[in-house]
């Protein structure tokens, strides 16, 4: 899963970071909210964590930017205001929760795991024709035949079969897997859809990755090999 921090106290977003990616999440820490808008438009995050008082724009306006574009990613607010119209105002603007400072590590996991399961992250498998990813191993499993995917090779099929069908870009897929401010390029895309496509047809799987110029790829059920 993934996390979006947007927390000007550097070294506390840095501790954050630190500590989620140790309980297994994929993390990236920005420290304003002009930046935390622009990676939050990228809608790679299973979750936004953000400050209230921030250079730029604040949590709040911040807030309601992203849910004025219809997003529905779980938004948890951290901040040292503590007073009833505060909290109001954070709930009021599209946070789930608001959490003040400090605050014990075990209630922020708490919070975290508690946003993430309301919106459906315990979901142990996505499935498309006779294939099935499974997210707790990361393997591709058809039937009684399963391959086991690196973890590059895991997150883009794991964006593509969260697309439904729909067309990927080659973008969208380098900041999903790759981050924001990856040095990778469209080319590293192209290889690992190349690993998938080798990997599906090894297990007999019905699923192709199909590529339509300028647009990206999608996935579409065939006959299997």
């Amino acid at each position: 899963m993934k996390i979006l921090i947007v927390e000007d106290e550097r070294l506390l977003a840095d501790s954050l970071k630190a500590l989620l990616e140790q309980k297994g999440f994929q993390v990236e820490a920005v420290y304003d909210g002009e930046s935390g808008e622009e990676y939050a438009r990228l809608g790679i995050y299973d979750l936004l964590i953000l400050d209230v008082m921030m250079p730029k724009l604040d949590g709040y306006a911040l807030a309601r930017r992203v849910r004025q574009r219809r997003c529905g990613t779980p938004i948890l607010m951290l901040t040292a205001r503590s007073a009833l119209e505060d909290r109001v105002q954070g709930l009021n603007a599209g946070a789930d929760y608001y959490l003040t400072k400090p605050f014990d590590s075990r209630e922020l996991l708490a919070c975290i795991n508690a946003l993430l399961r309301r919106q459906g992250a315990q979901v142990d498998e996505l499935s498309l024709g006779n294939t099935a990813l499974d997210l707790s191993t990361g393997m591709l499993v058809r039937g009684d035949r399963s391959v086991r995917l690196s973890a590059r090779e895991f997150d883009v099929m794991r964006a593509l079969l969260q697309a439904g069908g729909a067309n990927l870009s080659k973008e969208s897929i380098l900041a999903r897997v790759w981050g924001y401010d990856s040095n990778a390029t469209e080319n590293h895309v192209e290889v690992y859809v190349g690993f998938l496509r080798k990997k599906l047809a090894s297990i007999g799987s019905d699923i192709r990755i199909v590529a339509i110029r300028r647009l990206g790829y999608h996935l579409e059920v065939g006959q299997p090999c």
